[in-house]
């Protein structure tokens, strides 16, 4: 199955019609003719299936002939990841996160982060093209990059872990993980958190997490972490 992402369509139409730059790809790339059946999701959990009545490729116009709901996981998990300084590192783990199941991603800058800049735009686009490619309805958030200081000190529920590589008593994150529960999980850069990060990650009841026996770089910490969380709640 092919699926097609648009934000903007909703379960009270009757018709809809592409933007500009999807019809031109609908019609003049895939070359898509009238009756042709799209289906098509809003990212809020919506799978429509569509008929083309008007194949432009400035506006293709298509009508709702079915609507089916799918229901989030009752677990959730919200990813905290410091950017790489390998641009394209970080977008494969937004990929691959969605891929898994990933709900919410935040951009954390770290004091070791070597990249302190994100175009979110483009990461929005990778999220969105993940998510139809493993064919998923529900189209996970990404927030806006925001200071590791600042987001310890916002109110986040449920289970909160930071997986960083000091040498001190941790929990390994697959032993303690409980079915249905929302997860928040702090992944640090290549150098990983400072010191007084960790502390003010303690301080503020995070849990200490091991992901394993080996070290690994922050975008494949974050897939490990993502994918436990998945595979306990299958």
């Amino acid at each position: 199955m092919q699926l097609f992402y648009t934000p903007e369509i909703n379960e009270h139409q009757k018709e809809f019609s592409f933007d500009k730059e999807e019809s031109k790809h609908i019609v003049k790339v895939l070359r898509k003719q009238e009756g042709a059946i799209l289906k098509v999701t809003n990212g809020f959990g919506f799978l429509f299936t569509t008929e083309i009545i008007l194949a432009s490729d400035k506006k293709c116009t298509v009508k709702i002939t079915h609507s089916d709901y799918f229901e989030p996981n009752q677990f959730y998990i919200h990813m905290a990841v410091a950017p790489t300084k390998m641009n394209d590192r970080y977008e494969w783990f937004l990929e691959k996160a969605t891929e898994i199941g990933v709900n919410e991603i935040t951009p954390v800058i770290c004091d070791h982060s070597e990249r302190k800049t994100i175009k979110t735009e483009r990461f929005d686009k990778i999220i969105q093209s993940a998510m139809k490619q493993s064919l998923q309805f529900h189209l996970p958030k990404l927030n806006e990059p925001i200071p590791l200081k600042q987001f310890l000190a916002q109110n986040h529920d449920g289970n909160l872990c930071i997986a960083h590589c000091e040498e001190t008593s941790k929990t390994l994150l697959k032993n303690a993980i409980k079915s249905n529960e929302k997860y928040t999980i702090l992944i640090g850069p290549e150098g990983d958190f400072s010191e007084t990060e960790i502390q003010s990650a303690l301080e503020r009841n995070y849990v200490p997490v091991s992901l394993g026996n080996t070290r690994l770089r922050t975008e494949t910490a974050a897939i490990v972490a993502c994918h436990s969380i998945v595979y306990a709640n299958e």
